[in-house]
């Protein structure tokens, strides 16, 4: 293989396979075969990533680490509540998957087997669920110590839930620059957090009165 004047990076890698899986419509065979074809060498592939499935799992991670990023350089952001910071979240992930759409649908659907299409997800799940625990306040955890390492996790699992029903109605959001999933982001954050409170249900009729009309009337 010629010698090369630039050093491929992790950047270029991931671009080039996201390029790759848009316009052939599918993975690579091999990393032989995606390195052959990206003129880069499989040494320069392993210098950053295991497998292809690696790379893929690292793609959505990313999309994860670009929004945390812009996040904490919004001064603003760091005197939010937990339920603001989530909100903030949402918005800004929302925005970075939307300029990379072409991408997730095709990753999301390339295999047959819906299950291993969310392999992909997992890093993207361990990133999320750690951001949780992060920005969660005493306000949402019990005073009973023995029940605090319980609960985090359960709120952790039902926030990855929420976000997986956001991607999924995103996914399939065919309204002007996705305002719908904008609202369906509004109204399910805010019931989640009356169910943390245990407040009114004032948000949660809202979200389920949205969530009745989208499927009633969507479909005709």
């Amino acid at each position: 293989m010629a010698t090369k004047n630039k050093t491929i990076t992790r950047e270029d890698i991931v671009s080039k396979y996201m390029e790759e899986v848009l316009e052939k419509g599918q993975k690579p065979k091999s990393v032989y075969h995606f390195a052959k074809e990206n003129e880069f060498t499989e040494a320069e592939f392993y210098a950053f990533f295991g497998t292809l499935e690696g790379l893929e799992k690292e793609i959505f991670r990313l999309f994860f680490a670009n929004t945390v990023d812009l996040l904490h350089k919004n001064a603003d952001y760091h005197e939010y509540d937990m339920k603001n910071k989530m909100l903030s979240f949402y918005f800004t992930f929302f925005e970075i998957l939307t300029a990379n759409r072409s991408y997730v649908l095709q990753a999301l659907k390339i295999d047959r087997n819906p299950l291993k299409n969310l392999v992909q997800l997992t890093s993207l799940r361990e990133a999320f669920k750690e951001y949780v625990s992060e920005i969660l306040t005493d306000d949402y955890r019990l005073e009973q110590e023995k029940f605090q390492k319980f609960q985090e996790k359960a709120l952790q699992e039902s926030a990855w839930l929420q976000l997986m029903m956001t991607i999924k109605f995103w996914i399939e959001d065919s309204s002007a620059a996705f305002e719908k999933t904008d609202v369906f982001i509004e109204k399910s954050v805010n019931a989640s957090f009356e169910l943390m409170n245990v407040a009114p249900m004032n948000h949660l009729i809202d979200f389920g009165k949205f969530l009745f009309k989208e499927k009633i009337y969507s479909k005709q």
